[in-house]
């Protein structure tokens, strides 16, 4: 029990990285209702772009100093990638049956591992990515890395500027309309493409923050690192209630806190030492989405998907 605090505050802030994630697949969801399984790699493709401009900068460059300019890095190439994709291989299947945007997802998503690859053939086993000195920070009997500060603030940040956006903008009411019932926003005014594209830049920003986070976090990155927190982050997003933007967050939260908790004291069960190493935590994870769908379905806040059938 008296380290139930500490690892309480490590489940939020894995849980904060699982929700800036999972608020791109929630976000796209919401208004054409397809589940981009190429939001994993869009968030890896954020980090390496971070990664990119730090090997850019000149020798010697502070962290203070290179931070801003790693994330302004990593969503442009994060933006770019997002907004191409929606472009080039979702516009085009729109009016399609929903397996072919989704088979579609699949395939950029291999795709995007391997252009990543090919341009850094060394990220196949992982690559180092810079840290800030310092810390760690001693907050009561709670220690937190010195990684996981830049979650601590961009994470409430992120998702105060989302809020206003989505409530407060014309933009983010137009998204809100669409998401309800795109035909008739249509015929309201709303350019509906335009909220699309602007709907998978938002949720690709968001990503690319969470892959500097995760640099931030673990030191190291790789060209496969966007597959299983991609499924995590998806996984999130249907705990909090898909279509839910808010509902994203919280649903990383509570995965965070349950993987966390859960690698933590299972091993201490008897018989069950096993089942408490860290290979078991993405199975817990599936565990909590299994019992969600059994038993509330919609999702802990419900989803805000209207029924368009």
């Amino acid at each position: 029990m008296n380290e139930l605090p500490q690892q309480l505050v490590n489940g939020l802030l894995l849980g904060s990285m699982y929700g800036l994630v999972a608020i791109g697949y929630t976000m796209v969801y919401g208004i054409v209702q397809l589940i981009n399984f190429a939001h994993g790699e869009i968030f890896m493709t954020g980090a390496f772009g971070a990664l990119t401009v730090w090997l850019w900068l000149p020798g010697g460059t502070t962290m203070w100093i290179a931070l801003p300019l790693m994330i302004i890095g990593a969503v442009v190439v994060a933006v770019a990638i997002a907004v191409g994709a929606e472009r080039f291989a979702y516009r085009p299947l729109r009016n399609a049956p929903r397996l072919a945007p989704l088979i579609t997802a699949i395939g950029l998503s291999l795709a995007l591992q391997q252009a990543v690859w090919a341009w850094y053939p060394e990220a196949k086993s992982a690559r180092t990515f810079p840290q800030i000195s310092g810390g760690p920070f001693e907050i009561g009997n709670v220690t937190i890395q010195t990684g996981d500060i830049f979650l601590v603030v961009a994470a409430p940040i992120s998702m105060a500027v989302l809020a206003y956006f989505v409530m407060k903008t014309r933009t983010g009411r137009g998204m809100q309309a669409t998401a309800q019932d795109p035909d008739t926003a249509k015929l309201m005014g709303v350019n509906t493409d335009r909220i699309i594209v602007i709907a998978f830049a938002l949720g690709a920003a968001f990503a690319a923050v969470g892959a500097v986070a995760y640099g931030l976090k673990y030191g190291e990155i790789n060209f496969r690192m966007g597959f299983i927190l991609g499924l995590k982050a998806f996984t999130a997003a249907v705990l909090g209630g898909i279509g839910n933007i808010y509902g994203a967050m919280i649903g990383g939260v509570v995965l965070g806190v349950a993987e966390t908790l859960a690698t933590a004291y299972i091993a201490d069960i008897p018989g069950m030492d096993k089942f408490g190493s860290q290979s078991w935590a993405d199975v817990w994870a599936f565990v909590l989405l299994i019992l969600v769908l059994l038993f509330r379905p919609q999702g802990l806040l419900g989803e805000r998907v209207a029924d368009r059938a």
